[in-house]
């Protein structure tokens, strides 16, 4: 069974950093992508950053130089840190796992932490 837990949500000020994990399990880690999106009230669910096996990364322009993606995968583990966060940042960020094989999408989600940017 694949289980993907977010931690490390919760209310910051503006201008605040938060770092957000996901611990994953039931998958052969190194072989997926990993991703954190984000979903905020009424809106569609968007990229924020993601991660391939080897390291490589990419970022949604619009948090691009606020966001680091990080993956340990003798850990099972990926990290986003995120700085300088704005209000328009708040919103459900959900841990994704993705792999295509032999032309199948395998695409787990966790269930979501909640990032609410306020004074």
């Amino acid at each position: 069974q694949v289980q993907l837990v977010e931690s490390g949500g919760g209310l910051v000020q503006p201008g605040g950093s938060l770092r957000l994990s996901c611990a994953a399990s039931g998958i052969i880690f190194s072989y997926y992508t990993m991703g954190w999106y984000r979903q905020a009230p009424g809106k569609q669910r968007e990229l924020v950053a993601r991660i391939i096996s080897g390291g490589g990364t990419e970022y949604a322009e619009s948090m691009k130089g606020r966001l680091t993606i990080s993956r340990d995968n003798a850990k099972n583990t990926v990290g986003l840190q995120m700085n300088s966060l704005k209000p328009e940042d708040t919103a459900v960020y959900y841990c994704n796992a993705y792999r295509r094989l032999f032309g199948r999408d395998q695409d787990y989600w966790g269930q979501g932490t909640q990032v609410t940017v306020s004074s």
